[in-house]
């Protein structure tokens, strides 16, 4: 068995690193807005884009509620209109869920309690209800071809902060007919999404970055490897981690975005400043870096590193702060900083340093995508969307260049001429 379909963008973030890069695609260095089309498309209650075989461009939507359900749409990649549209795929308690195209060929979809395999012209060909019932938190896929997912252990949409937080338990997947093939409780909650780099999985706990090692037939927790990262007063729990080869990078001061009402702006409760946080993978030394330095920050989503550059982004949505930062092996320094309303995952393109970032912007009525240079924060390129509420979920990467930028209400193709 192997991973992902080597499409341009076959899971969210790019892949299990989560590094947002495309693969086997490179789009040309933009200079300004003149050179960006945009086309907006309403599409309610959606969370992501992928491009699975044959180039296809797939889009995972849901329909709210406390028992919602979720379902796939093939949709054209320069009209965004629906060619396909598959049957209503049960789900459970509210959470994005996520979906991917594998190496074998099929989608996966898991979404509330449920994993769901699909062809690509979107019949069911397998499905099986999770064990504990709460959301499963997306998934990612290992070399071996297993599904690796757990549970979400944060507030629902619309619960109060401080509700209580059970520990998470890891599951993997069989690829073929998604029976569990080996689980495994941990210390702590988790509310982030997983990563993995190999075999290693990345947990983020609501208190430490935990490393879980798959064999191929069972689980084991990498008890070598003690990152505790929530140690402040006011500090709150960890997002998405994204993995190079020597760290683990993430953002703190997540909790409250279960209140998302539109924006994020003002909606944080942590008291400490958010920071971005950085782990060695290799002694599991943590380091905080504060992203603005206010109190009140909240993320729901992960930075940006720029390994060539030495460079990673992270931002604060409660205070609408984005930051680049240089690293070395001993040291975080803030490079540059600005006032941005940036919220959802970005994407990076390597050759030309330059990032793609969001900017909410409710005097205007709607979301605006922005390419900064990741060396100077400049901004190169602005464009809006017709979304009317600020992106946190994910954008892709088309197998000609196009950028697709969602958010729960819109998805916008932006291609570059």
């Amino acid at each position: 068995m192997s991973d992902y379909w080597k499409s341009s963008w076959s899971g969210e973030d790019g892949g299990p690193k989560r590094r947002q890069i495309a693969t086997n695609v490179s789009i040309p260095r933009i200079t300004n807005s003149k050179q960006l089309e945009v086309v907006s498309r309403d599409a309610l209650a959606m969370t992501m884009p992928i491009v699975g075989p044959d180039d296809e461009l797939f889009l995972q939507r849901v329909m709210p509620g406390l028992d919602s359900v979720a379902w796939v749409e093939k949709i054209h990649p320069l009209t965004l209109e629906t060619i396909i549209q598959s049957e209503q795929l049960a789900g459970g308690p509210m959470w994005p869920g996520g979906m991917a195209a594998h190496a074998n060929g099929s989608l996966y979809v898991v979404f509330g309690n449920h994993a769901h395999r699909l062809s690509t012209d979107l019949a069911v060909l397998a499905s099986c209800e999770l064990p504990r019932v709460r959301p499963y938190n997306s998934f990612v896929i290992l070399p071996s071809g297993h599904i690796a997912t757990k549970d979400f252990s944060g507030p629902l949409p619309g619960q109060p902060n401080g509700t209580a937080m059970d520990n998470t338990e890891l599951l993997i997947l069989d690829p073929e007919d998604l029976r569990i093939v080996a689980r495994l409780e941990l210390a702590e909650p988790s509310i982030a999404r997983l990563s993995a780099d190999g075999n290693n999985i990345y947990v983020v706990g609501d208190h430490s970055l935990i490393r879980v090692i798959w064999n191929g037939e069972s689980l084991s927790v990498d008890e070598t490897f003690n990152a505790r990262y929530r140690t402040l007063e006011g500090q709150t729990f960890g997002w998405d981690t994204v993995i190079t080869d020597d760290d683990a990078w993430f953002l703190d001061n997540g909790e409250g975005t279960q209140l998302f009402t539109g924006s994020f702006r003002g909606v944080g409760i942590s008291t400490a400043p958010l920071h971005l946080v950085r782990v060695n993978k290799q002694t599991g030394h943590v380091t905080l870096t504060e992203i603005c330095g206010l109190p009140n920050g909240i993320v729901a989503n992960p930075p940006v590193v720029d390994t060539k550059r030495q460079i990673v982004v992270g931002f604060d949505s409660g205070n609408g702060v984005i930051s680049g930062f240089d690293y070395d092996e001993d040291s975080v320094t803030l490079r540059w900083s600005h006032e941005q309303n940036h919220a959802c995952h970005m994407l990076l393109l390597p050759e030309t340093g330059q990032i793609i970032t969001a900017d909410y912007r409710p005097e205007l009525g709607c979301e605006q995508v922005v390419v900064l240079d990741i060396t100077t924060g400049a901004e190169v390129a602005r464009v809006s969307t017709t979304s009317p509420i600020q992106s946190a979920v994910f954008p892709a990467i088309g197998p000609r260049g196009d950028i697709y930028w969602c958010s729960m209400t819109t998805i916008t193709r932006i291609s570059v001429r």
